[in-house]
């Protein structure tokens, strides 16, 4: 009997760290389910509205069809990979009030959830090359920025992502799990690695890497171009160009240290213990929620192209049909 029983605990332990992983709960009580379904669902509809009415108002007029828009257009496309890949999950489990995720979905979320944020920052990086050259360089923007040119930055922000996150989960699915309980909210790589008992050495350097890496090239470029931005600015003598130029950089700017500071802190507090676990899964959910939510609303109002287009489409009168 004893026997039988301890073979039964060691299957249902073998289920557990096979198949599915324990995230850590929101530990609801029966009165908050219901504002917290109506929270995560209306902010995610808010996301899905916001950023898809973005990429139909560029792709759909071709007077959009330009530098700045065709690299903005990959935004709101990277943010909906990483709101698509957090909030359906954080729905399920406030209606379901389950933590359990099976483990093929707990890989599929980090490996998207991780796309987001490098995709993030190579493309505001990328938006900021085109704002440098076309404000630095104006004479000769048309000539840097060819349609040719675009699709192989383009193509090199979306082939970097895939490679280097594509490198850390092959890194990561050749380790044994033997834990089932994560301390988060979602699944994302450190985490992952807290339930594998192998050697994880390799795939710290490789994170470490990847992430020093995208830093100092983001970073560097940012860097790099508002200075030159910031003295062609102060240096030209036209006052519309130098206000249009600053007030377009400071939204690009405040975009890209939002997503800077909440992601650099999400990664420096999972590698810190003595950071309190409630602040470290506040910050790391305020990364896939208020990113998504805000760039959308703030490149939609402040991008006067995209706001007159956006005017006149919810401002056309609905068509009525009359019998004379």
């Amino acid at each position: 009997m004893a026997t039988a029983t301890r073979d039964k605990i060691k299957m249902i332990n073998l289920y557990n760290t096979s198949s599915f992983i324990q995230l850590q709960g929101l530990d609801l009580s029966h009165e908050s389910v219901f504002p917290a379904f109506l929270f995560a669902t209306l902010n995610y509809m808010i996301i899905l509205f916001c950023n898809l009415t973005l990429i139909l108002t560029i792709v759909l007029n071709k007077s959009l069809h330009q530098p700045m828009h065709l690299f903005l257009v990959n935004l709101p496309v990277n943010d909906l990979i990483g709101s698509s890949a957090f909030f359906p999950l954080l729905i399920k489990e406030i209606l379901t009030n389950s933590r359990m995720v099976h483990y093929s979905s707990c890989i599929a979320q980090a490996f998207f959830i991780h796309i987001y944020a490098a995709g993030s920052v190579f493309i505001l990086s990328a938006m900021a090359y085109d704002r440098y050259i076309a404000i630095c360089h104006p004479l000769q923007y048309n000539t840097f920025m060819t349609n040719a040119n675009i699709m192989k930055i383009i193509t090199l922000v979306w082939s970097s992502c895939l490679v280097l996150i594509g490198g850390l989960f092959i890194l990561l699915l050749r380790l044994r799990f033997c834990r089932s309980e994560m301390s988060n909210l979602y699944c994302d790589n450190a985490n992952l690695l807290s339930l594998v008992c192998d050697n994880t050495v390799i795939n710290n350097i490789y994170a470490l890497l990847i992430t020093g890496l995208t830093q100092v090239l983001a970073n560097g470029m940012v860097l790099f171009t508002y200075l030159r931005i910031l003295i062609a600015c102060f240096r030209s003598k036209q006052t519309d160009t130098k206000a249009k130029a600053l007030q377009t950089c400071a939204t690009h700017l405040f975009v890209f240290l939002m997503m800077e500071c909440l992601g650099l802190f999400t990664i420096i507090s999972s590698r810190i213990q003595n950071i309190s676990p409630h602040l470290r899964r506040f910050i790391g959910v305020s990364t896939l929620i208020f990113p998504p939510t805000l760039n959308s609303i703030i490149y939609g109002l402040r991008t006067k192209e995209i706001r007159e287009k956006l005017v006149k489409v919810f401002r056309k009168k609905p068509f009525r049909c009359t019998i004379s």
